[in-house]
């Protein structure tokens, strides 16, 4: 239907005639494709929505993938090249943000009516540089007058303590997979001004709402102007989608007693709390009485919590919240008084004793799901860290482990895996992706392995050139590549992967050499005020330095600190690794979906039993992963009783205190800050509250088993088969169709 544009197209100039041309080929295409409808719809109301590049991942879906890209190469062009004229949407951070652009794909693909909601950040979380061996926050704008964001005429006032403003909604449309298409709403203020922020740092005035309130995701809150703004942005964009949701429902009937028969939210984390209590007031406001509004509103709300974290279970103080929301205020404390009437334990109030909300309380009691994102964390939930809860409501508590969209990280990061495996067992696996078991009837067959094997050396190759052009970084692409790329934070402890590149310094200087030379990746943002995160990646690019100049070991041990990782990144770091480093101490990652990902692309894992590794666990079985480090059980354990002590280690273990005294050593105070090197030693010592230290033996040892055993390439093989062969589970579409049988209801 479309062969002349395409091929029209594929002749023109430049790179960025041919991007725009097919842009503007690709937004017409799914416009004409249309809306998915139905009379009830779900909105997926989230901080985060890292959607990346999507040129590529819309051609996939509409079916013109491979027609484009060969048009392309009989005119000397390359997609790929062509890809990189696109800017990547600033619109997340991490899992959370990745996890929930999965979600609107799989919504999509699997044809049900259900919108993203969020906010239009101008700048994201921010553009990571390195200078001095330390990272450097500077702002990322990547808005552009030709994208696939599109402005309407659709607006809503919010009214604020202090102030009004009137917003804007832009919109971005998400194709499914031989489908319809869906959409991620965005919204903004025209007064936003990006000029406010200096080019050369990320800091602002935050106490001009009308200029800052959409500039960045999660600014800075080390200090009240930061907290405030976070409670203002967080208002902003569910007073916006509270009013889109019933403006879209009485459009289509309904009375407002009927809600939800025409609407879900789906609250993805804490951020979006506030929908209930403003979802509430509106209702009220348009004439139904409070308990009504409250039943309503209960009916219609359900919560995914991502994390055990306390940090991340908001929890704002009351006078903040007077401060910017006065209007929400009295519902909350009403909200917060008829838990109190009904149950006297401390645990399960709203409002605490030290007049704080907590935002994860009202998701709770005021809506009809909980859901956990492992069957590991939602046992944790259930067991321990929201037990009063579930004790009172084990009606509202499930588990839906994440997954990932395997269109983007196979069919679009990984042609020729893809390829291999239509060759092998067809393409069902497109829409279905448990046909993958398929693949278990080569794990004996030598040609297979061998062309499997030949493929990941392609990728590997595919990474280094592109390194080498993005970063000038030379890697080896016959070295074992070993990758650790997510978020910055201790517990999920890149520090103590670099204790292991210290162990494996230290080894090669007294003559111990690999056999194969190993290639330590590392990607990951930590945020502005968070000191020890950004100590980490200090750390690690030092040691990077150290090993490059010490031509003994340089031959056999390389690392390399990924500058500003993301999606982008992901799609041609992942397809390359050999080994999928998921060693968050157990018991704290929620679920994780790198290691998915990672294992969809035939990396093998190196991990704790912890998140989602559980299940990867009990799919590949023993021989085809890697399993170290104490249980969640004992874990918790010791966190109960308080009887962990890295300082005791240390004092006693002289050689995890050889590896840690390395972090003060002269050969790193030569290249590094002697003011953050002796902080981050001193916070492994005398705190190290996610227990490095505890399990850095058996890390290590496992390590060296996983290398050692990378040489066998035949049983290798095996391996990766396997993790590619059970990695069908993992599918976002398989998620999805889960949350729409026992949550959603669409149909």
């Amino acid at each position: 239907m479309y062969e002349n544009e395409i091929t029209e197209i594929a002749k023109k100039g430049s790179n960025e005639e041919i991007y725009y041309s097919l842009l503007e080929l690709t937004k017409k295409m799914m416009q004409e494709k249309g809306k998915i409808q139905g009379k009830k719809k779900l909105y997926y109301i989230s901080a985060e929505f890292l959607i990346g590049k999507l040129l590529s991942n819309n051609l996939i879906n509409l079916g013109i993938y491979d027609q484009v890209a060969e048009a392309l190469a009989g005119n000397g062009k390359n997609i790929s090249e062509i890809e990189e004229i696109e800017n990547e949407p600033s619109l997340g951070n991490g899992g959370l943000g990745r996890l929930a652009a999965c979600f609107l794909d799989s919504i999509a693909t699997l044809g049900l009516q259900g919108d993203g909601v969020g906010l239009n950040y101008h700048m994201g979380l921010f553009k990571q540089e390195f200078k001095d061996n330390l990272q450097k926050e500077v702002k990322n704008p990547w808005i552009t007058d030709k994208s696939w964001l599109r402005r309407t005429d659709k607006s809503y006032e919010v009214i604020f303590g202090d102030l009004r403003v009137k917003s804007v909604m832009y919109e971005i449309d998400v194709t499914g997979y031989d489908n319809k298409c869906n959409t991620l709403k965005l919204f903004d203020l025209d007064t936003v001004d990006d000029s406010i922020v200096n080019d050369n740092n990320i800091y602002f005035d935050k106490n001009d709402i009308r200029k800052n309130l959409t500039l960045f995701l999660y600014p800075d809150d080390s200090d009240y102007q930061g907290q405030l703004l976070r409670i203002y942005q967080q208002y902003f964009m569910v007073s916006n989608a509270a009013q889109l949701i019933i403006d879209e429902a009485v459009a289509k009937g309904s009375n407002l007693y009927d809600l939800p028969d025409y609407a879900v939210v789906q609250i993805n984390d804490t951020h979006p709390t506030m929908v209930i209590p403003e979802l509430i007031r509106l209702l009220v406001k348009r004439g139904i009485n409070m308990d009504a509004a409250i039943d309503i509103v209960s009916r219609m709300c359900a919560y995914t919590n991502h994390t055990i974290l306390a940090e991340a279970l908001e929890k704002w103080p009351v006078w903040y919240l007077e401060k910017v929301v006065p209007h929400l205020m009295p519902i909350i404390k009403m909200l917060d008084v008829k838990v109190k009437e009904k149950y006297s334990d401390p645990r399960l109030a709203i409002i605490d004793n030290e007049n704080r909300v907590h935002m994860a309380h009202i998701d709770i009691h005021y809506g009809y799901s909980v859901n956990g994102v492992a069957t590991l964390h939602t046992q944790i939930l259930k067991e321990s860290e929201l037990k009063p809860f579930y004790d009172i409501y084990p009606h509202k508590f499930n588990n839906k482990t994440n997954g990932i969209t395997f269109r983007r990280w196979l069919l679009h990061c990984n042609h020729e895996l893809s390829e291999f495996i239509t060759s092998k067992i067809g393409d069902g696996y497109k829409k279905n992706a448990e046909e993958l078991e398929k693949l278990a009837q080569f794990a004996g067959d030598k040609a297979v392995l061998d062309e499997l094997l030949a493929i990941k050396k392609k990728k590997k190759t595919d990474f280094k050139e592109y390194l080498a052009e993005k970063a000038g970084v030379v890697i080896d692409e016959n070295s074992i590549i070993d990758v650790q790329v997510k978020r910055l934070h201790e517990y999920k402890r890149q520090q103590m992967n670099a204790l292991y590149i210290i162990y494996k310094y230290m080894d090669i200087k007294a003559g111990n050499k690999p056999k194969t030379p190993i290639t330590m990746i590392f990607g990951a943002k930590a945020a502005p005020a968070y000191t020890i995160a950004k100590d980490i990646i200090h750390l690690i690019i030092c040691l990077s330095e150290v090993i490059a100049n010490d031509p003994e070991v340089s031959p056999y041990l390389k690392v390399v600190m990924l500058e500003n990782y993301n999606v982008t990144y992901a799609e041609k770091v992942i397809p390359a690794a050999d080994v999928s480093e998921q060693i968050s101490l157990a018991s704290k990652e929620a679920s994780g979906t790198g290691n998915m990902k990672f294992m969809l692309n035939g990396a093998v894992t190196l991990g704790t039993e912890d998140g989602a590794n559980v299940e990867i666990h009990q799919f590949v079985g023993d021989d085809n992963i890697y399993i170290f480090g104490e249980s969640s059980e004992s874990i918790i354990e010791h966190y109960a009783k308080g009887d962990y002590s890295s300082e005791k280690i240390y004092d006693t273990d002289p050689e995890i205190a050889k590896l840690v005294d390395f972090i003060i050593s002269k050969e790193l105070f030569a290249v590094g800050d002697k003011k953050s090197l002796i902080r981050l030693y001193m916070e492994i010592v005398t705190k190290d509250w996610f227990m490095t230290l505890i399990d850095i033996k058996d890390y290590i040892r496992v390590k060296e088993q996983v290398f050692a055993d990378y040489e066998d390439r035949q049983k290798w093989a095996e391996k990766m088969l396997v993790n590619i062969s059970k990695a069908g589970f993992f599918s976002s579409d398989r998620t999805i169709a889960q949350y729409e049988e026992d949550i959603w209801k669409l149909r």
